[in-house]
């Protein structure tokens, strides 16, 4: 199992902007057939250093890892909109 953890730093990070993004991000579930496994948390501190949002996502292996990564619904519609609306993303992917 690979699973895929990225961090958003929203530049609009109000209670509006941040809940559009958390639901542009689950709306994956159900249209990206590789997902194993989706969770999106906002986060609770809003300290300095905090992300704004985390996904976590599992994969069945690293080929559907790849395969997420270029899946049409994901890169077109919530890669593309997350990359407009962030002045920081930063991601881990690993096994286990």
């Amino acid at each position: 199992m690979i699973t895929h953890i990225v961090l958003f730093k929203l530049k609009d990070a109000t209670a509006e902007g941040i809940q559009k993004a958390q639901e542009l991000l689950l709306s994956m579930d159900g249209k990206v057939e590789m997902l194993r496994h989706l969770e999106v948390g906002v986060d609770v501190i809003r300290s300095e250093r905090s992300a704004d949002i985390a996904l976590v996502t599992k994969f069945d292996s690293l080929a559907d890892l790849q395969a997420y990564q270029v899946h049409p619904y994901h890169a077109n519609e919530v890669a593309a909109y997350m990359r407009s609306v962030c002045s920081q993303v930063v991601a881990a992917d690993y096994e286990g």
